[in-house]
């Protein structure tokens, strides 16, 4: 501005053209988010990179770690997951992994690059659907979040009327609320999580230790597969030896 001679103030005005036509076509109404666009994020700052470009990042981060000798990955899916690691759980997130929605391509390099544990910490919206055997949790490619919540809820006993309620909730959380509702939250969460913890050794054959902690911004903790407290402690010795 300077450069041009102008020192004066500018009045900025962001929009996005046609937006509630546009949002109709997203996933937001299913997240309950109506009325127009989202511009999402943490930070801010969107960096457009292909899944291919991803992938190969994620990819460099376990080599850098297998490099380092050390042979328990601790991996999050992004920001949240990162926040939640750091601050409410307190483990140690510099030698962490962020494997974004690739959990697949994770698991599979993991065992390849002959780690001998792994724990994935993820939000519910996300990890829950681990527990179908989705290993792309992007929403283009799959959702069985309410679900799966929904189907596991009737196996409790929870009225035909309850697992709509669910099937209908644009969010986790609205789930977690009626779970807690109807007295069925833990057999239902650990019904989740023995789901996802068979997905998980289903994919590496056995071959690796896997485990997984879900969480919530609202709820905090979740629920853990069978190994997570064990492999949770190897971070934490990790912590306290650095």
């Amino acid at each position: 501005m300077k450069s041009a001679g102008y020192e004066q103030g500018l009045k900025v005005t962001i929009s996005a053209p046609e937006g509630v036509e546009i949002a109709k076509k997203t996933f937001n109404p299913r997240l309950g988010i109506l009325g127009g666009i989202s511009i999402l994020g943490t930070s801010g700052i969107v960096e457009p990179m292909s899944e291919k470009a991803l992938i190969e990042t994620m990819y460099v981060e376990i080599d850098t770690q297998a490099a380092s000798g050390n042979k328990n990955l601790l991996v999050f899916f992004g920001n949240y997951g990162e926040d939640f690691t750091r601050d409410v759980l307190g483990l140690n997130i510099d030698d962490a992994v962020t494997c974004s929605n690739f959990v697949g391509e994770l698991l599979d390099y993991a065992v390849y690059k002959g780690f001998e544990t792994l724990l994935l910490i993820g939000h519910s919206g996300k990890l829950v659907k681990l527990g179908q055997g989705v290993m792309n949790t992007h929403s283009k490619y799959a959702d069985c979040r309410t679900e799966l919540m929904a189907l596991l809820a009737l196996l409790t006993g929870a009225k035909v009327e309850v697992g709509k309620e669910i099937i209908d909730c644009p969010t986790t959380d609205e789930v977690v609320k009626i779970l807690q509702r109807e007295g069925i939250f833990e057999e239902v969460i650990s019904g989740v999580t023995e789901r996802i913890d068979f997905y998980m050794q289903h994919r590496v054959h056995g071959k690796i230790k896997t485990a997984a902690l879900m969480f919530s911004n609202v709820y905090g903790i979740l629920g853990k597969t069978a190994a997570a407290d064990e492999l949770i402690k190897l971070h934490l010795k990790d912590k306290q030896e650095g």
